[in-house]
């Protein structure tokens, strides 16, 4: 994709495509503040050179981090805070942050709170943060083994997408970015679902082509509920099992990519969706199928069930002490705020594990 492609979002813009010429124009109007850029071990090595080679600015300053959600903690900010710090930099300064969905949340949160909030802007680099991390604002880190459980509301000042850094990534954090197109499809998008799930080689997709279309579904949701009190909770399909699931197995000998674990919680929750909220069972079959065709299965193990569930019950979007979720009522139709108790919990568990 060479032609760019601009959706305006709150008070910023998002740019897809060939993004350097926007680039280097938005930079031209920063001459004056010092330039960081936050990158990781993987960044550094496959995505700095890119950026550095485009960019007719040359003084910008490299802070790294170690790579992975395991490192999305305070112990991380601290380093950041301390390295922008050591380089002397005041209020007047810009933040870029060039990576996945843990740079992007991890160093927008801190630009935010480094002496009362620094402009910063995101420049996305796997398929999961450019479709998802991209817009909302929502920026955080993970606590006490919770995920996103301390953060902060605020918008960058651009966001740049361009589809050259996919091809710098692991085939798998490609199907991992992927399970958030599908969760935009399916609730939101019946059209884009009935595409999708015609995919027989994820590996052969032409990402570009999805791209926008996942931002416009995410663009309409945000919008309408920028601090998420009620629809943009539609967000979370898949994620409050995903996200208890990705916690609980973060540190084990084989750790979920985000995409992964969500995918899981999607088959948990479509299967509390067909209980609950009507969703048919032909669509249950449907989804579980391909989401188990693209992902495989992964081993759960049910001594781990009540370790999940205490995880469930910290999710942030809990209200009183009913475990929340996002449920469809069909491809493309969904209902926020539906809880739903431990035995049918534990029941949608079951379910994915006799999974073939």
């Amino acid at each position: 994709m060479t032609k760019v492609q601009t959706i305006p979002v709150q008070d910023y813009t998002i740019q897809v495509g060939d993004i350097f010429p926007a680039l280097n124009t938005f930079l031209k109007t920063k001459e004056d503040q010092a330039v960081v850029v936050i990158v990781d071990k993987n960044t550094k090595k496959h995505c700095l050179p890119i950026l550095k080679k485009q960019l007719n600015r040359k003084d910008i300053i490299v802070l790294r981090i170690p790579a992975g959600e395991l490192h999305k903690n305070i112990q991380t900010c601290q380093s950041i805070w301390q390295q922008m710090m050591d380089k002397g930099l005041n209020r007047n300064a810009l933040c870029i942050n060039l990576g996945g969905g843990v740079i992007g949340d991890m160093g927008g949160f801190c630009a935010s709170t480094y002496k009362r909030g620094i402009d910063f802007i995101q420049i996305p680099t796997t398929l999961l943060s450019q479709v998802d991390a991209s817009i909302g604002g929502k920026l955080g880190i993970d606590f006490n083994h919770v995920k996103n459980s301390v953060g902060v509301f605020q918008n960058p000042k651009a966001v740049f997408i361009d589809p050259i850094f996919l091809k710098t990534l692991p085939k798998l954090e490609i199907r991992s970015g992927f399970a958030e197109i599908i969760k935009h499809s399916l609730i939101e998008d019946a059209k884009q679902w009935k595409k999708i799930k015609t995919i027989k080689n994820w590996k052969k997709v032409d990402w570009p082509a999805f791209l926008v279309p996942s931002l416009h579904i995410k663009k309409r949701i945000v919008e309408i509920d920028p601090f998420e009190k009620g629809l943009r909770k539609a967000l979370n399909f898949g994620h409050t099992i995903g996200h208890a699931v990705e916690s609980q197995y973060l540190e084990s000998k084989k750790p979920l990519l985000h995409g992964e674990a969500v995918a899981i919680g999607m088959v948990c929750e479509s299967y509390i969706s067909h209980k609950m909220s009507g969703l048919a069972a032909k669509d249950l079959k449907e989804i579980t199928k391909f989401l188990v065709r693209i992902y495989g299965k992964y081993k759960l193990l049910k001594k781990d069930y009540s370790a999940m569930i205490r995880l469930m019950r910290k999710d942030k979007k809990n209200e009183k002490d009913e475990i929340n979720f996002t449920l469809l009522k069909a491809p493309g139709k969904c209902l926020v705020n539906q809880s739903a108790d431990v035995s049918l919990i534990t029941e949608s568990l079951d379910y994915y594990r006799a999974l073939k």
